[in-house]
């Protein structure tokens, strides 16, 4: 949320909130988990490259993306903009939204992924194989967002390419060269095909060394701003407190249409309580 507001969206017009200071999601969570599968859940890829050769996993690592289709469902959402490496927690939840329709009746809109056609998945740039993560990166593998530029320089010198020297685009050929290209075409809005054509001849210190640059200009106001934002905590905790609330009120409707759908009774003071079983579970 911080980072959001350090990129520049405006509280005022948007909802920016922290998801653990509103409760909804984890009601809708909980219904989700009643129309969800065990084999989805196990299928999901992340969960396997998250738990693999580890003797106990939480369940919450195992639920997490229930948790996430409770997040996009509880707004309505029809389109939701995500990382290439989400489509299958986005499908997850497509399926989860057409199930309980099915079931229920119409409850919840059924969204679409909106993914960039170009760094709609980036690497690690110390293993280009691998996509770039901050649980499963190593320090000099990922970018973070408040990196210092010198640091963000840093990572970017000693990025993993091979040992051509033709900097073109070919990512199964060339994942680290091909990575460096679609962070950088991402960074400054130039097409991958004009990068190849301004780096033809050059080295591949060249190509880091600029990648890196294009990289601290793209972040360097968003960190700054970052920087502000944490310098004033008071303010921050406001802005929290409005988003906590503006999502709240939006999510209800949603919530309130599920329960009245399922069978739930309400209560005296307007909020709904389980019957003895409600129906479908």
């Amino acid at each position: 949320m911080m980072l959001l507001l350090a990129a520049g969206l405006d509280p005022e017009r948007c909802t920016l909130f922290v998801q653990s200071h509103v409760p909804e999601h984890t009601e809708l969570t909980w219904i989700l988990n009643c129309v969800a599968t065990f084999g989805e859940l196990q299928r999901m890829v992340q969960f396997k490259e998250k738990s693999g050769g580890k003797e106990s996993v939480s369940i919450g690592l195992f639920d997490y993306p229930v948790l996430m289709a409770a997040d996009i469902l509880a707004y309505d959402t029809d389109r939701v903009p995500v990382g290439d490496d989400q489509r299958q927690h986005l499908e997850l939840a497509r399926d989860v939204a057409q199930r309980f329709n099915h079931r229920y009746g119409e409850t919840f809109r059924v969204p679409e992924a909106i993914i960039p056609e170009i760094g709609g998945r980036i690497m690690d740039l110390q293993e280009p194989m691998n996509k770039m993560s901050t649980t499963l990166s190593s320090e000099q593998g990922a970018v973070y967002i408040a990196d210092p530029p010198d640091v963000i320089r840093k990572k970017f010198k000693t990025a993993v390419t091979d040992s051509e020297r033709e900097i073109r685009y070919a990512p199964h050929e060339k994942p680290g060269v091909s990575n460096l290209l679609e962070i950088m075409s991402v960074a400054t809005g130039n097409p991958i095909e004009a990068l190849e054509q301004r780096f033809a001849g050059a080295g591949y210190g060249e190509l880091k060394d600029a990648v890196g640059e294009s990289v601290v200009e793209l972040l360097s106001p968003i960190r700054e701003r970052f920087e502000a934002l944490r310098a004033d905590e008071r303010e921050l905790q406001r802005l929290l407190s409005v988003g906590a609330e503006k999502a709240r009120r939006a999510s209800e409707p949603t919530l309130e249409l599920m329960y009245d759908r399922m069978g739930f009774a309400k209560s005296e003071a307007g909020r709904f309580f389980g019957a003895a079983r409600p129906r479908g579970l």
